[in-house]
């Protein structure tokens, strides 16, 4: 792996986000890094890989960050690092490349609890959690799709999520999502995996019921799955 750390943004050793980018397996890679108030580099903290949706660039980057991860992560003290696809392409498709190099410069970068993450995404970010987590479940607890589901389920990369919790958000109206997660559900459910499946009411493929105060319900599912 060829790897050259920038430091885009440079902030004060308080600061709550660094931008950084770096080359991973030839790819190179922009994304940004939320810290917890009083961050300590001295001491273990969880800590989650997110994606954003749609075409996973930098603006929608933010657009994430400010809905759905970093009141929470600060408050609870997580460490969590969102992601811009890459050139190749999507995290489920070419952009997957970077891993799993980037899971382990984050583990030299910082010291995470237990050494797993927590994945999570929305939209193409939920797919490429799950897709993600099939390929190298053993850097992970927990896989998020708000919505998301697995690509390409094969019996095989099925098997890879066992011993992972499961967490599937589908907003009501988004009926495509709603009936394909509905239904990849009951297929984790039926090999016994912890799968926890909520159809959110009155919400399309956006839920707001996720967002803000709301994404306490995320951070909720990490905090069950790491007890």
């Amino acid at each position: 792996m060829k790897y050259g750390l920038a430091l885009l943004l440079t902030l004060p050793a308080w600061a709550s986000m660094q931008t950084k980018s770096g080359t991973f397996s030839g790819v190179q890679l922009y994304y940004k890094v939320i810290l917890p108030d009083g961050y300590d580099a001295s001491k273990e903290y969880p800590a989650v890989i997110a994606f954003p949706g749609g075409a996973q660039t930098m603006p929608m980057v933010d657009g994430v960050i400010a809905r759905n991860w970093k009141l929470e992560a600060e408050k609870r003290g997580y460490i969590v690092a969102v992601l811009s696809a890459p050139a190749a392409g999507l995290f489920y498709e070419g952009g997957s490349r970077v891993f799993p190099a980037f899971l382990e410069q984050l583990l030299k970068d910082y010291k995470i609890r237990g050494g797993k993450f927590h994945i999570a995404g929305i939209s193409n970010g939920g797919i490429s959690s799950f897709h993600i987590a099939a390929s190298y479940p053993q850097y992970f607890l927990t896989v998020t799709g708000f919505p998301g589901y697995l690509p390409d389920a094969t019996p095989e990369r099925i098997s890879a999520l066992s011993k992972l919790c499961l967490n599937m958000y589908a907003g009501e109206l988004d009926q495509g999502w709603v009936a394909t997660m509905q239904e990849q559900s009951d297929t984790f459910r039926k090999q016994g995996f912890t799968v926890h499946f909520t159809i959110e009411k009155g919400e399309g493929h956006v839920m707001r019921t996720l967002e803000n105060a709301g994404a306490a319900r995320l951070f909720d599912n990490f905090g069950a799955c790491e007890k």
